[in-house]
């Protein structure tokens, strides 16, 4: 039998010319068994009559009938039933064995630790609905489902639409409207449900029973987002909610940080917070709670055709997301948080070779569409069409936004249909937008070139005639100046008015009215270090990100980078700014300088005085704790900190207590036995991934071939240890332990597709990509490799953008270290 193989978009559109379907029938049987569960499928469909396919992925395959004919199932082959279908309507029966899985996808099963109880959740996204049941696994061949699900009789079944149980451990689930597979789900299990309602919506939210009271504690602020979202959303499109009941589970072992499922949104559960967390991990959560819900209109209501348009899922998600959290919840400091966090995802995945547009991205399968889930799809969509909104306005933007759902409701569109409907709104022409924003790659590089010329140069590979409209501010001790320019050539001569003092430093788009890698020059640079203290949150979020794309590149110094957080940070207000650039300095100007060791002390020297001076028991306070743990080089006052003996304001919870222990097992002052020990005392699946990630970080042989073993299969891992074991395996100083392991990794890369797919396998690869190996040679070795054509799809794509990382800072080291 071949390997599953992925759906490819000539295909898809083969299929949709031939098939529409009716109607699916799905029975579950989930209490037999806690590897394996009965899946029978009953398809209506009509056909124009001739040969096809159904997707079916099955650990055995009892039965197939095509209009009452059975077939043969040994015709199963790679994923695929070959069907030959008759003109009119066709009935499909498929009865078989599916097999629970691990790594986040298909019907995922999981043991709590903490109780033993089992938990099941369904993840259908990008080729996993066949582990699940029969289906033609194409977004544009969309139709009602209907689930009738047998469990143990203590468990709760929530799927796409409601559900009641008619007898013990029986439940039916209303037939919905029409869906695509890549949203299908069913969560089953003993699950804490905690009920309410809102405008007439049924809301609900669920989460293992082992995090019930830290449900209940979260419960009125989640419900509140719920409420005051929708009421934003229903006054943005004018549409209501169409799917029923809202449910909102928190699962685990979620790959992603969420995922739409139409009236059942399931979300990774460390989104319930059993540890104190900073605010900006607040906003986080209520930006993903605003992102899940705009999807029901963009994604679900109307879906793309193919995945060469998921930014009409994405970009809008997260622009909405974010606004919406902005406008209506009490985290008004959304967008500043936004800067920090996701800004530099979208840039430097931009920045990659693997760049590719926001729209027809050019995915000519599911597997490679799933790549391009990444910072373009999201963040830049996400800024792009904050710019359109300001251009067309709401009336305008909204206007084409709502004809668009209303013409294709139920059904499946494209970038063109949009378009299209914003044309009608009255936006005008809008093809040199589509074309130079959306359809091309690549970032525009902005900087002040010497003789006082704004400069924008486009990306050699993709060039594209892009204006920039966005503010300078010009910086110096008496405050800040603030000029609009509009760059409409490679150079633009600056406005005499905007020439700064001595002393002064320029920041380009430091709101983020555009999309292009800002860049300072020296003098700038010099004088942040003076006046970054007194910004305001907004105008610092802008620096760093300046700071972080003039150091990606290579045009600034670890010692810079050092010198920055030294000044900055003594004096941060807002705790998503440290929370995010003190690991990034870090990593960066601690770990690419002459000395890491003497690098993380500056920055633990800053962060350690910021846990002081900061209010005692704020989240300010909390994130600079954080950075002061990851960076501590002193045995003694770590372990001072683990006994319980913190700085005023601060609680040794689950979250601290871990971070200690792997910063004590990083050092080699924690070994096996007392991490075992710490596991064992608090069994939690937060312990054990965090338990994966200190092993893998203990500077021994052993420990480093405990990680391997986890990404050669020799011992199954789920996805989250399998990510905090590569995480952990590689840390700065020590590469004389990991560099064996860096030629395994290359040996390993033709065939590491036979033991990790899906999701996880780039999740693999990414987390064991050996970027502390700062040796040229083998980057060389490793894009021969590339080049000789013999990667999985998945594999190369991850590769590549490690490769490009690891290329800047081997050149960060050459230019700046003795590297």
């Amino acid at each position: 039998m071949t390997p599953h193989r992925s759906l490819q978009h000539a295909e898809a559109l083969e299929r949709f010319a031939l098939l529409q379907v009716t109607s699916n029938d799905v029975t579950l049987d989930l209490a037999a068994d806690e590897e394996t569960f009965s899946s029978r499928t009953r398809v209506i469909f009509e056909s124009r009559g001739g040969p096809t396919f159904v997707d079916l992925k099955p650990r055995q395959l009892r039965e197939v009938r095509l209009n009452g004919d059975v077939l043969d199932p040994g015709l199963l082959d790679g994923g695929r039933f070959p069907l030959n279908t008759t003109a009119g309507t066709n009935e499909l029966v498929v009865d078989a064995v599916m097999a629970f899985r691990r790594d986040g996808e298909g019907l995922h099963h999981f043991v709590d630790p903490a109780d033993g109880r089992r938990y099941v959740y369904g993840m259908s996204f990008m080729d996993a609905a066949p582990s699940i049941f029969a289906c033609f696994d194409q977004p544009d061949l969309k139709a009602p489902y209907t689930f009738h699900v047998r469990t143990p009789t203590d468990w709760k079944v929530f799927g796409n639409a409601p559900g009641e149980q008619v007898e013990p451990g029986q439940w039916e689930l209303a037939t919905t409207p029409p869906l695509s597979t890549y949203f299908v789900t069913l969560v089953a299990g003993p699950y804490h449900l905690l009920t309410d309602e809102h405008d007439g919506i049924p809301l609900g939210l669920s989460a293992r029973q082992s995090l019930a009271a830290d449900l209940d504690r979260d419960a009125d602020e989640l419900f509140g987002l719920t409420r005051v979202c929708f009421d934003e959303m229903h006054r943005l499109f004018g549409i209501r909610y169409p799917f029923g009941d809202y449910h909102q589970a928190f699962v685990p072992e979620f790959n992603a940080g969420a995922m739409e499922n139409p009236g059942c949104v399931t979300y990774r559960d460390p989104m319930i917070f059993s540890s104190r967390v900073t605010r900006g991990e607040r906003i986080k959560r209520a930006t993903t709670v605003a992102h899940e819900m705009a999807h029901q209109w963009f994604g679900n209501i109307t879906t793309p055709k193919w995945w060469d348009d998921l930014w009409l899922n994405e970009s809008f998600a997260e622009y909405l997301g974010n606004r919406v959290t902005a406008d209506v919840t009490e985290y008004s400091d959304t967008w500043v948080y936004n800067a920090y966090a996701r800004r530099q995802w979208g840039l430097v995945a931009d920045q990659r070779p693997s760049t590719h547009p926001v729209a027809g991205n050019g995915a000519v399968d599911a597997t490679a569409a799933l790549q391009d889930f990444d910072g373009i799809s999201y963040a830049k969509g996400s800024s792009l069409l904050k710019m359109l909104n300001r251009r067309l306005g709401d009336e305008v933007f909204f206007g084409g936004v709502v004809d668009h759902l209303q013409t294709h409701r139920f059904g499946n569109a494209t970038m063109h249909d949009l378009i299209g409907s914003w044309e009608r709104a009255g936006a005008g022409d809008l093809s040199g937008f589509t074309d130079s924003w959306l359809r091309t790659p690549g970032p525009d590089t902005l900087e002040m070139a010497p003789g006082w010329v704004l400069r924008r140069t486009p990306p050699p590979a993709h060039p594209a005639d892009r204006s920039h409209t966005f503010h300078v501010a010009v910086l110096d001790e008496s405050g800040e100046q603030l000029f609009p320019v509009t760059l409409e050539a490679d150079e633009t001569p600056a406005e005499p008015t905007l020439s700064p003092g001595r002393g002064a430093a320029v920041l380009l788009d430091p709101y983020e009215e555009t999309w292009g890698v800002t860049l300072l020059d020296a003098d700038s640079v010099t004088a942040l270090k003076q006046v970054l203290p007194r910004l305001d949150d907004e105008l610092r979020a802008g620096v760093w990100n300046s700071v972080r794309s003039t150091f990606h590149q290579g045009r600034l110094s670890p010692a810079d980078v050092l010198d920055l957080v030294e000044a900055g940070m003594p004096h941060e207000e807002y705790d998503a700014a440290v929370y995010y650039t003190a690991p990034w300095a870090l990593s960066r100007g601690a770990g690419l300088s002459d000395d890491p060791a003497a690098g993380a002390a500056r920055v633990h020297a800053v962060m350690r005085e910021r846990t002081t001076s900061a209010e005692p028991g704020s989240t300010l306070q909390l994130a600079a704790f954080q950075s002061a743990v990851a960076s501590a080089g002193d045995e003694d006052l770590l372990r001072t900190w683990l006994s319980g003996n913190l700085p005023e304001g601060l609680v040794l919870d689950l979250d601290l207590r871990w971070a200690l222990l792997v910063r004590l097992a990083a050092l080699g002052c924690a070994d096996e036995a007392e991490l075992d020990a710490a596991l064992a005392a608090e069994p939690t699946g937060r312990s054990r991934v965090e338990h994966a990630r200190a092993r893998a970080s203990v500077p021994s042989a052993e420990a480093k071939e405990w990680a391997w073993r986890r990404l050669t299969g020799e011992v199954e891992a789920a996805n989250y240890e399998l990510e905090a074991a590569g995480v952990g395996m590689w840390r700065t100083g020590q590469e004389k332990l990991t560099a064996p392991y860096a030629d395994k990794f290359l040996d390993l890369l033709p065939t590491v597709q036979e033991v990790h797919t899906g999701w996880v396998l780039g999740t693999a690869v990414t987390s064991f990509f050996p970027l502390t190996h700062l040796d040229e040679d083998w980057a060389r070795r490793a894009h021969d490799l590339v080049d000789r054509g013999v990667l999985d799809a998945t594999v190369r794509r991850n590769v590549v953008d490690q490769l490009d990382e690891l290329g800047r800072r081997i050149a960060v080291r050459r230019s700046f270290g003795n590297g």
